[in-house]
C-alpha cells in the first residue's frame, strides 16, 4: 500500500508517527507532503518549522513537553542575540535547532532545492517516511490583521508567535503561491497513491498552503486514491493551537462538521471522500461525505495507529 499524507504542524507530525507504525507493521510506503507556509528567514537563516517538526518527532529528537524544537535544548546563542538587541527577539532559536537551520541555509545558498535539503536532513534523522516539501519555491503565509492603525499584513510567525493570534485576522495570503509548483515527487506520489490522508492539522494555515500550490489540489482531487481527512477539532475545541482564530477569519465554524464542510465533498469539487471525527462529534454531518466517529485523541502511539487504521478502513468502505 502507498499512503500519502498532507500534513503540517505538531499535530500532523504526531499523526505521522501512527502512520509510520502502521506502515512498519503492514509493509506500506508513506510519503508526507509537508506545509512550507510557516517558513521564514530569521537572522539570515531559513527556518522550516513544519518540516523540522516532522524530522524531530519521527527521528526521536523532539521536545516532548514543548511539542516543538529539540529535546535537551540550550539557548546560549539566543541569549547572546538578545544581548545585542538583535531582532526578532520574539522568535528564539535553540542551539541544537540552530545547527539544522545552518545546514539547510548553507545547502540552499549552494543551489540545492528544498526537497533535496529535506532528503539530506532525513539521512540524519531517519524519519521512516519519504519527506517532501509541498514546493521548492518560496511560499509564506501572511496574515492581514486589524488593529488601531488599520489593516496591515504581517508574517504568520509574527501573528502566531509574537501576538499569539490575538490580533484580529481578516484573511490569510499565501505569498508566492501563484509562482510555485509542486516539489519533485509530489504529484507522482499522489498519482500512485492507494490512499490520501489529510492529517489533523490546522486546515487554514497548515493544509491550505499545501493546496495553494498550483496543480497540487488538482492532483489530489483527480487522483485515483480515496481521500480521508481527520478532524483537528474535538467537541468544538482545537486539539492543539489556535485553529479557532484561523477558522473564524475564513468564516468557518470551529467544529468537526465545520472543518469537514470547509474541505468539502470530493463529489462536489471538494476534497473528502470520508471524514473521521471523534466519538463525541458522532452527530457531525458533512454533505456528500461519509462521516466515521472514532476515538481521535492521540494519547500515545498505539492510539494514533488505531486512528490511522480507522482512516484506512474508511477509505476502503467509501
Amino acid at each position: 500500500m502507498r499512503i500519502v499524507v498532507l500534513t503540517g504542524g505538531i499535530g500532523g507530525a504526531r499523526f505521522l508517527r501512527g502512520v509510520r507504525a502502521y506502515a512498519a507493521a503492514d509493509g506500506a510506503a508513506v510519503t508526507a507532503v509537508v506545509n512550507v507556509g510557516d517558513d521564514a528567514i530569521m537572522h539570515g537563516l531559513r527556518i522550516c518549522p513544519d518540516l523540522d517538526s516532522v524530522l524531530y518527532t519521527l527521528g526521536g529528537g523532539a521536545d516532548p513537553e514543548r511539542g516543538w524544537g529539540r529535546a535537551g535544548e540550550s539557548w546560549t546563542v539566543a541569549d547572546e542575540l538578545a544581548a545585542y538587541g538583535a531582532e526578532p527577539q520574539w522568535f528564539s532559536l535553540g542551539d541544537r535547532d540552530l545547527a539544522t537551520h545552518l545546514v539547510r541555509t548553507t545547502m540552499l545558498n549552494a543551489g540545492y532545492p528544498l526537497s533535496a535539503v529535506a532528503a539530506a536532513l532525513s539521512r540524519r534523522w531517519k524519519p521512516g517516511v519519504d519527506l517532501l516539501p509541498a514546493t521548492d519555491q518560496r511560499l509564506e503565509t501572511h496574515v492581514v490583521v486589524e488593529d488601531g492603525d488599520g489593516q496591515r499584513a504581517i508574517h504568520f510567525q509574527e501573528w502566531w508567535v509574537r501576538h499569539r493570534a490575538q490580533l484580529a485576522a481578516r484573511r490569510f495570503v499565501f505569498v508566492g503561491a501563484d509562482q510555485a509548483e509542486p516539489a519533485p515527487g509530489v504529484c507522482e506520489a499522489l498519482a500512485a497513491a492507494d490512499v490520501v490522508l489529510i492529517a489533523p492539522s490546522n486546515p487554514v494555515v497548515s493544509i491550505a498552503p499545501v493546496l495553494a500550490v498550483p496543480g497540487l489540489r488538482e492532483a489530489v482531487v483527480a487522483g485515483p486514491a480515496p481521500v480521508v481527512g481527520v478532524s483537528p477539532i474535538i467537541d468544538g475545541t482545537p486539539v492543539r493551537g489556535m485553529a479557532d482564530k484561523c477558522l473564524a477569519a475564513v468564516g468557518a465554524q470551529c467544529s468537526a462538521a465545520g472543518v469537514g464542510a470547509l474541505y468539502g465533498a470530493r463529489s462536489a469539487g471538494g476534497l473528502l471522500d470520508a471524514w473521521l471525527v471523534d466519538e463525541v462529534d458522532a452527530d457531525a454531518a458533512v454533505p456528500g461525505v461519509a462521516v466515521h466517529p472514532v476515538p481521535l485523541w492521540m494519547t500515545d502511539d498505539d492510539a494514533t495507529e488505531a486512528m490511522v487504521r480507522a482512516a484506512l478502513r474508511a477509505a476502503q468502505s467509501r
